[in-house]
């Protein structure tokens, strides 16, 4: 039952970014880490160093796919500042792995976390890519 549960979330994910926007893309990929790293933070407390490998790993993966979906050119600094931002928090991440680090984990979650209110603030006008 649980593979068919995953499977399923899997294939719904996979019909939602067929059809979302770029800009939807990027939210769903920041609520995905987000939800990562609040499960890695129970992994912690449960001590399932298993299950936190797991989660980290997924999360720094997503990390890795926003840094390199980045546009220097047309970002400018902002898209170098971010890039910067995704490579501190892959470090952090790793500290979090190796040594339970909290504290770490909730500077990164709060990154992350302004970084989407920032994200979901764009207005729907500027949402758009241009052609």
């Amino acid at each position: 039952m649980r593979g068919s549960m995953k499977a399923y979330k899997s294939v719904a994910l996979d019909s939602q970014k067929s059809v979302a926007s770029p800009y939807r893309i990027v939210q769903m990929l920041l609520a995905g880490a987000l939800e990562r790293l609040a499960k890695t933070r129970t992994a912690i407390e449960q001590q399932n160093y298993e299950q936190r490998g797991e989660l980290v790993s997924s999360t720094m993966m997503i990390i890795d796919e926003l840094r390199l979906s980045l546009d220097y050119e047309d970002g400018g600094e902002i898209a170098q500042n971010l890039g910067r931002l995704y490579d501190f928090m892959m470090n952090e991440l790793v500290s979090v792995n190796m040594n339970n680090d909290l504290e770490k984990l909730e500077s990164t979650s709060r990154l992350l976390r302004e970084i989407k209110e920032s994200w979901d603030a764009i207005p729907v006008a500027q949402q758009e890519v241009p052609a």
